[in-house]
């Protein structure tokens, strides 16, 4: 008897296809884009696989598909430490906050979506 895999790929804590929801959600925001949106966008697409280099760091993903958890979580690490950066300095921001919240929610710190 042999069974299908029904195994769902994921994206931190989340599955993929709710992570590519999050993508097609975050493409739809009427343009222009703030700063925020294209650090979201940046993190989802290079977390599902669809982008080469990180957001932050500009490390290529290590998983079969996209990052494995631990590089998810190094990179939400790393755009937490751009954000606080940006902050001491009054550098812009915004983009480390997207990147921060979107690898935050994949990582399964906080259920909001952003």
């Amino acid at each position: 008897m042999t069974s299908e895999d029904t195994t769902v790929p994921a994206v931190g804590v989340r599955s993929l296809d709710e992570v590519l929801d999050a993508i097609e959600a975050a493409g739809r925001r009427p343009q222009p884009w703030t700063g925020f949106e294209h650090g979201v966008l940046r993190a989802y697409r290079w977390a599902a696989g669809l982008q080469a280099a990180a957001p932050v760091t500009a490390a290529a993903a290590l998983g079969a598909v996209g990052p494995c958890r631990a590089q998810l979580l190094a990179e939400c690490q790393a755009a937490a430490v751009r954000l606080r950066d940006a902050s001491a300095t009054g550098g812009d921001s915004a983009g480390a906050l997207g990147v921060y919240r979107a690898l935050a929610w994949l990582c399964g710190h906080h259920d909001d979506r952003p």
